[in-house]
C-alpha cells in the first residue's frame, strides 16, 4: 500500500540466541543480514593467524575469539579445538551462555524465495526449533505444525503431540553441500530448486549435517555439537559437521529429541576448490563406508540420561570400535571427552547430571 512504511520484523527470541560464525576473513557479508542479525549477539570464531585484524560492520554487538583466546580460555584443553579448519565453529557453541545457537558461513547470503521476497532464515529456524518434531511416524504432509498442514488421516493421536526438537538444518540455493569427486565431475552444476518443505528426520535415520545453515536448541543436545578434530595436524577435513551430525543424531534418537531438515535456505555464493577438497577430504571419503554401519549400529544404554553421558558414551565405542580403522579416532574420542570436561568447566550447571550418571567431569 502506497504511504505505509515497512515495518520491521519482530526478532524472535533475541535475547536468547547466539549467532556463531567462524571466519578467516573482513566480515561484510553481514551488511547483507543486517536486517536479520542486528538485533542478536554475535560470536565471532577466527581462525588462522590470531595477529590478523578482522573487521566487523558497524552497528553489530558482537565479541570475537582467535587463537589466543581459546588458548588462554581453555588451557591445555583447547588441543580439543581444531585449528585451521571452520570446525573451530564449536567453540563459539561452548562459551555462548544463551538457550539456542545459529551458525551460518561468512559465503552465505540473503536467499529469495520464488516470489522474489527475501528469506528471513533465521526466523525460519526459529519456528523450526520452537515447534516439535514427529520422528517416530512419518507425516505425508511434511510438518504438519506448519500453517495450513497437519496430521493426516491414519496418524496416530498418541504421537501427534510430538517431541523437543533439537536441531533445525537449513538448506542452500546455488552451490549446493557437494563433496570433491561429485565436484569434479558437475563444476557448473547449481542448486536452483526450492522445496517450500520442513522434514523431521525419522528415528534411527542418519543425515549428512551441514553446518553453514545450521541452529540447535544448545540446552537440549549442546555438548553433543563437537566439530571433531579437523585440519591443521589432522589427516582429514571437511567431516567436522559430518562428525557432529551422526554423533547427534545417535544421541537424539536415545534421548527423545528431534531433527528437522529443509527451510530455511540461503544463497551459498562460492565453491570452493574440489581440488583441496580431494586432498581434505580423502580419507573421511575412505573412512565413512565404516563409520555410517557404526553410527548405525551404535546403541547407548537406559543409565545415560544426559547428553553430556551420552556423548563420553559414545567416545568409548569410538575407541573400541573406530580406532581400528585408524589411529586417528583414538586421539578423535580422546578430544570427545576433553571437549565434555572443557564444556562443563565454562558452563558448570551440567557438572551435576554428568556425575549422576558415573562420569565425573574435572
Amino acid at each position: 500500500m502506497a504511504g505505509v512504511s515497512k515495518v520491521a520484523p519482530t526478532p524472535l527470541l533475541k535475547d536468547e540466541l547466539d549467532i556463531v560464525i567462524p571466519t578467516i576473513r573482513n566480515l561484510d557479508f553481514l551488511e547483507m543480514w543486517r536486517p536479520f542479525f542486528e538485533q542478536y549477539h554475535l560470536i565471532i570464531v577466527q581462525d588462522g593467524d590470531p595477529s590478523k585484524v578482522i573487521k566487523v560492520p558497524e552497528g553489530f554487538d558482537y565479541e570475537l575469539y582467535n587463537r589466543n583466546d581459546i588458548n588462554r580460555i581453555l588451557g591445555p584443553k583447547a588441543s580439543c579445538i581444531s585449528f585451521k579448519d571452520s570446525a573451530c565453529r564449536c567453540f563459539g557453541y561452548m562459551v555462548s551462555k544463551k538457550k539456542y545457537i545459529f551458525t551460518i558461513d561468512d559465503d552465505c547470503f540473503v536467499a529469495k524465495d520464488p516470489s522474489g521476497k527475501d528469506i528471513n532464515a533465521l526466523e525460519q529456524h526459529i519456528k523450526n526449533l520452537l515447534t516439535p518434531s514427529t520422528p517416530f511416524f512419518f507425516n505425508t504432509l511434511y510438518d504438519p505444525y506448519r500453517e495450513g498442514a497437519d496430521f493426516v488421516r491414519g496418524y496416530p493421536f498418541s504421537l501427534r503431540e510430538g517431541i523437543p526438537t533439537a536441531v533445525s538444518h537449513g538448506l542452500w540455493l546455488n552451490i549446493p553441500d557437494y563433496d570433491a569427486p561429485t565436484q569434479l565431475v558437475k563444476p557448473l552444476e547449481r542448486n536452483t530448486r526450492f522445496v517450500d518443505a520442513v522434514l523431521t528426520i525419522p528415528k534411527g535415520t542418519l543425515f549428512p549435517m551441514c553446518g553453514m545453515n545450521l541452529a540447535f536448541n544448545r540446552e537440549l543436545i549442546g555438548p553433543a555439537m563437537y566439530f571433531g578434530l579437523m585440519g591443521d595436524g589432522q589427516p582429514i577435513g571437511r567431516y567436522d559437521d559430518m562428525w557432529a551430525g551422526w554423533c547427534m543424531k545417535v544421541i537424539c534418537d536415545h534421548l527423545g529429541l528431534g531433527v528437522k531438515t529443509g527451510l530455511p535456505y540461503i544463497w551459498h555464493s562460492k565453491a570452493s576448490n574440489p581440488f583441496v577438497n580431494l586432498k581434505k577430504e580423502y580419507k573421511g571419503i575412505y573412512w565413512q563406508e565404516e563409520l555410517i554401519p557404526f553410527f548405525q549400529s551404535a546403541t547407548l544404554p537406559k543409565d545415560c540420561t544426559t547428553v553430556q553421558s551420552c556423548y563420553i558414551e559414545l567416545s568409548k565405542q569410538v575407541k573400541a570400535k573406530l580406532g581400528k580403522v585408524d589411529d586417528y579416532f583414538l586421539k578423535l574420542a580422546d578430544a570427545m571427552v576433553t571437549w565434555v570436561e572443557a564444556w562443563d568447566e565454562l558452563n558448570p550447571s551440567g557438572e551435576k547430571s554428568v556425575e549422576q550418571n558415573g562420569v565425573v567431569a574435572k
